[in-house]
């Protein structure tokens, strides 16, 4: 989604589409529109709307054919919408690939919504990026090269830069308008491009990986959109070849993998995917962010075949790393407690995603799902 800026990664155009506005005129049909229409191409999106009356909700409407009315916030969830009261909106704006919303909440602080789906607010942002990166680079001893696809917003940056022993932090961000933004309005995200180590390509993060040389990072960290339209390579097996290609033997990825509540289907097919392609462990992980659907995110994290990595018990504590707990933001969520936690999966996914393990093979057999 989860959302984050760079969870605002696209790597297509979506705003060609034309629909009427009522009144017999053409307009433009919101790219979140056309993502909900993908998924349900029966219906019409006709009408728009994120902010009425003082509250943002991710649900916006859009009229059927056969003059029904249907609510969507996004395919990925349909049928519910969360809420917030806005205090006053601070920009908004259509770039190249998505709509982009700032706006300050009445208890979440700044909000960034892109296309209709909050990514990012200034009270829980810590959770999700704290986890996304500490979860991986503290599994392993000295990372130094890093890859960050999407994360436009700075944040997963900022959280890498605690790691004292990295050398090389890349970003490949699709909107350079996400990033602009933030820097302007969420300068405490912001903040982790001013790192030096960081090098900034503003493009297509699949092509990006495309061209990178083998065994080239320790870590890539996949801070992506929702997989609906463009976004859904970044889920699908050739881009987790692409992915597992540019690690070194051991080398570890974290990918964004939605909720557990809501999309045990796509996390048991990401998994099966990674064990195909990792031949190290595969391993899903949570966090709670409080203003993404169902209140929880989910992290499919692998390594490559090579030095063993237990994702479990992390070998390079953060809590031991010299000023790393409050290099330019003390820590407000992860902590070697919350690292081991986050492994401990409900009865009821444990129960879903072992049926991935019916025919254990040695690379299955790494997969854990506790």
């Amino acid at each position: 989604m989860e959302g984050g800026a760079g969870k605002g990664l696209e790597c297509q155009k979506t705003m060609d589409g034309k629909g009427s506005n009522g009144n017999g005129s053409e307009k433009a049909i919101p790219s979140c529109c056309l993502k909900a229409m993908a998924s349900a191409p029966e219906l019409e999106a006709k009408c728009h709307s994120t902010v009425v009356s003082g509250w943002f909700s991710e649900s916006h409407s859009c009229s059927g054919k056969a003059s029904k009315r249907v609510y969507f916030n996004n395919p990925m969830w349909p049928g519910e919408a969360h809420s917030l009261v806005v205090e006053k909106v601070l920009f908004k704006a259509k770039s190249e690939y998505q709509e982009v919303l700032v706006f300050e909440s009445l208890t979440y602080g700044k909000v960034l919504v892109l296309d209709g789906i909050v990514q990012l607010t200034e009270k829980d942002e810590c959770s999700y990026q704290e986890m996304i990166v500490h979860l991986p680079l503290c599994s392993i001893p000295s990372p130094k090269t890093v890859l960050v696809v999407g994360g436009g917003d700075g944040g997963v940056l900022r959280e890498i830069a605690r790691h004292s022993s990295v050398e090389q932090i890349d970003i490949c961000e699709i909107d350079k308008m996400v990033i602009d933004v933030s820097k302007k309005f969420f300068p405490e995200l912001a903040v982790g491009f001013e790192d030096p180590r960081v090098h900034l390509c503003v493009g297509d993060a699949v092509e990006f990986l495309r061209n990178a040389s083998e065994g080239k990072y320790d870590a890539i960290i996949v801070d992506s959109s929702d997989p609906v339209g463009p976004a859904q390579e970044l889920v699908e097996k050739p881009f987790f070849d692409t992915a597992a290609r540019a690690l070194r033997p051991g080398g570890v990825l974290c990918n964004m993998a939605e909720s557990m509540w809501l999309h045990t289907h796509l996390i048991q097919d990401m998994i099966s995917i990674c064990r195909e392609t990792f031949k190290g462990s595969v391993h899903y992980a949570w966090t709670s962010v409080p203003t993404y659907p169902s209140g929880v995110i989910g992290f499919l994290i692998c390594s490559t075949e090579g030095p063993p990595v237990d994702f479990l018990n992390p070998i390079n504590p953060i809590e031991k790393l010299e000023g790393a707990l409050k290099h330019k933001r003390e820590l407000r969520f992860y902590n070697s407690e919350m690292h081991s936690a986050a492994f401990a999966l409900p009865s009821f996914l444990k129960r879903e995603v072992s049926l991935l393990c019916d025919s254990p093979t040695p690379a299955a057999q790494r997969i854990s799902v506790s």
